[in-house]
Parts: structure tokens; sequence; C-alpha cells
């Protein structure tokens, strides 16, 4: 049995939709079908889920948003039509929505979650229609009905450990189930969503819950690339690689998929295989647990830019005694996350995202750091990209760093920070971000587009 998770752009007209139909249909394997609220349709176009935060915004600042509804409406319009579906599925979705923007804003990140959850629910009602219109016994499945019980966190609910219980009733239920993406409820019976782009961890909540054999993804690409195709030309592409790998390289950039989707199925056992909608015969990138390294240390890199970082020197800081903690306990009271921290024996880096700061809390930082922990050197580095390099054959290769360095010395690219991940299935390194490109290029010819399978 198979879970399926279909993206928005997969969804976002009548002819997705058409092909979306043809691949379930065409595996009777297909049980459940995961659906994303309609995506772009093209490259200027508003996803749905956009339009529907702009419009609750709106709404809780009591300003107009009936164009917004409006144009909310006519997507759902539009792809019933080229459906040729009853006009009825877009009522109900327009009654839907207009009720939850007259709901409770009393707390307006609630009030958000519910807004924004309708893209999703509302369009598995209008899929669900289309099958049904189809001949086919297909089911719409309400998450709260369904068992999915998430923490009651606005914009970043976490499963319910007994959600996997409840979900696995869904297995007794015959025909299609269709199951909108992106949203739990909590005990209390109040939508939340997950983070964006969530759906991706519905199915992959689902495919732990109900045992599947297989979660698949569906989404705009044949494969999982080694690398940004905007930044390398034609890269490989990758066909097998571990949940670990994925995880480093979508936290580091790669957008195929959710760098949280994978923890559910991970922890199940259960393989996940990115497909192609608009090419569903291409053999696409197996996400599983082990894999076979045949194909040099390195399977992927990634990048991501707009990071800073605050550098702090003081001599003899191994030896004191919570350094670590009292600089880290400085940026928590100003609300900053961090995510790495490099050091040596008398200096550390906190490498963070730099949308967090503003000049005068830069300087207000600084202040704090000196004074508090009598730093020598307190600066703070910006416009950073991070290029993280990724695999699990690095654990059993000898010089892997060596060669990295060597191919940005090459490239005339300045190493600003070094981290290497404890598992030693990861690299990182921070460059400037004017350098990101020729880093990536280099890196990507000295470790994959040399290597023959």
């Amino acid at each position: 049995m198979k879970v399926v998770k279909f993206g928005g752009s997969s969804l976002a007209s009548g002819n997705q939709i058409e092909k979306v139909f043809q691949i379930v249909m065409s595996d009777p394997a297909r049980k459940v079908v995961v659906v994303s609220a309609p995506g772009k349709r093209f490259a200027e176009d508003q996803k749905v889920t956009d339009l529907l935060i702009e419009c609750a915004e709106r709404c809780l600042s009591n300003l107009d948003s009936q164009e917004i509804v409006a144009a909310v409406i006519k997507r759902y319009a539009t792809i019933a039509e080229e459906l040729q579906l009853p006009s009825e599925i877009v009522s109900e979705i327009q009654a839907d929505l207009e009720a939850r923007l007259n709901g409770d804003r009393c707390k307006p990140e609630r009030f958000i979650d519910s807004v924004k959850a309708s893209g999703e629910d509302n369009h598995a009602k209008l899929v669900a229609a289309y099958f049904q219109e189809q001949g086919v016994e297909a089911t719409y499945v309400n998450p709260g009905e369904g068992g999915l019980l998430v923490s009651a966190e606005p914009g970043n609910a976490q499963v319910l450990p007994e959600s996997y219980e409840r979900l696995y009733s869904l297995r007794d239920r015959s025909g299609l189930l269709i199951f909108p993406g992106f949203f739990g409820y909590s005990k209390e019976g109040e939508v939340f969503t997950f983070s964006r782009s969530g759906s991706d961890i519905t199915g992959s909540i689902l495919a732990n819950g109900l045992k599947a054999d297989l979660y698949e993804n569906f989404t705009d690409v044949d494969a999982v690339y080694s690398v940004n195709p905007y930044i390398v030309k034609r890269p490989k592409e990758i066909k097998e690689l571990t949940y670990r790998e994925m995880r480093e390289l979508s936290y580091a950039g790669f957008t195929v998929l959710h760098d949280e989707a994978l923890v559910p199925a991970f922890r199940a056992g259960i393989p996940v295989q990115i497909k192609n909608t608009n090419n569903p015969l291409a053999p696409g990138t197996r996400i599983v647990n082990e894999r076979d390294n045949t194909n040099g240390p390195v399977i992927g890199i990634a990048s991501d830019q707009g990071f800073c970082s605050i550098y702090v020197s003081k001599y003899l800081m191994n030896r004191e005694i919570g350094f670590g903690r009292k600089l880290l306990s400085i940026l928590e009271e100003f609300g900053l996350s961090y995510e790495h921290t490099p050091s040596g024996i008398d200096d550390i880096s906190i490498i963070l995202r730099e949308n967090q700061f503003e000049a005068e809390l830069e300087e207000e930082i600084t202040k704090r750091i000196i004074a508090e922990l009598h730093a020598d050197e307190v600066k703070f580095e910006h416009s950073l990209a991070l290029i993280m390099v990724v695999g699990e054959g690095m654990r059993h290769n000898v010089g892997t760093m060596a060669k990295a360095s060597k191919a940005l010395a090459g490239a005339s690219v300045n190493i600003e920070m070094i981290n290497q991940g404890s598992s030693e299935v990861s690299m990182m390194f921070g460059v400037k971000e004017v350098d990101e490109k020729r880093a990536v290029q280099a890196l990507y010819d000295e470790f994959i587009a040399s290597v023959t399978v």
C-alpha cells in the first residue's frame, strides 16, 4: 500500500489534476492521496496559500479583503470549470472560506492558521469530487475525523504520538482516501498548521500511521539533483540517497522536500520516492535508511544565502567554565536563534540568519558580550553563504576535506569558516555570498562531475 502526495504545482489547474488522476489510477496500491493547495500555474502567478495569508492579515487589520477572497474563489472556480464539475463544489468552498473569515479573531495566529489551512482542505474536497465524477470510489477525509492530532503551535504544529494509532484505522476504509495536507487538529478541536510546505509532513505522517510500503512524493522535477540546477547546468540526478543525506541537503537549501517531512517515514523505516507529475515514468529518487556508497564520498552539494557570523575571541576561553552557555544566553535574551557554533580553543563563531538583525541590535549585542564575557574581540561578518557537502561515503574516505579546500582555493574562493558534522555525513563551508556560485561549481567539478558510476 502506498501513500502518495502531490504538491501545489501538480494541482494548480484542471489539466494537472487530470494528470494526477491518471497517475493514481495507474497503480492500485495507491490508497491515500495527500493534497496541497493550488500552486503557481506560471512564474508570475500567486500560490493560493499566499493569497489566504494576505487575506487573513487584512481581516485582522480591519481592511477590505473582498478582492483577495474573490481571487481565491476564482482559482477554485476555474479549476472546477476546467474539470467540468458541478457549481455546488465551488459554493461549498466559498461558504467554508467565508465562515473561517468570520470566525473568532481574538487569537490572531490561530485565526491565520484556520484561514490558510482552507487552501488544502477545500482543494481536497474538489479533488475528491473530480474522482467521484469519474466513477471512482473516493472519499474526502477531514484530518480531525481521520485522527491527525497535533500540538497547539500556530504555524509550527507537531504531530502527537497518539495520531499514528488513530490513523491506522483508515486502512479499513474502502476506496481511495483524499486527505488534505499541511494541518491537523489539536485535542481541543482547533486547526493548527505545520510550517510552510507542510503537506510533505502530512504525507510522511500518514505513511507512518498506515504502515505503508512506500511514500511517493510527486513534485515538478524528475528527481533530486546533486546540486542546484540554477547554479550548475544539467547536474547529475541522484538515484538513491539516505534519510540523513536528504535531511542535510534539505536544511542547506534543497527545496524538493521539506526538511521535517522525512522524520515520520524514517522512524517507520518507510522508503520515500520523489517523482515528477509531468513525467511519471521517470524513475525519480529513492530515499532509504541505507545505501551502497558506489558513487564516491559526496552525494550532493547544497547552498543557501542570508547568513552572518558573530566572531568572539578570548585568550584561554577553553578554560573558562560556562563561557559558551553565557554567550548563547545573551543571544537568547534578544530572541535570536543560531544555526552553528564552530570553535577553536580561544575563539568561537556563532552562525545566525541575517534577517534577525538590525544595526542597533548588533551594536547592543557587541557591548553585552564585551562587558559580560570580557571578550578580547567581537566581530560581525555579514553576507555569508553556507555550502553543505553531503555524503555517507565521507566517513570511509580519507582526504575529503583536503580535496574540498583545494578545489575552493583553485577557484579563488576564500573560506570564511569550516564546520564538519559529528556524524561525518556533511561538511559545511562559509563563504562570501558573491563567491557562492563559483564555490559550488568548483566542489561539483571535484566530487560529482568527475565520478563515474
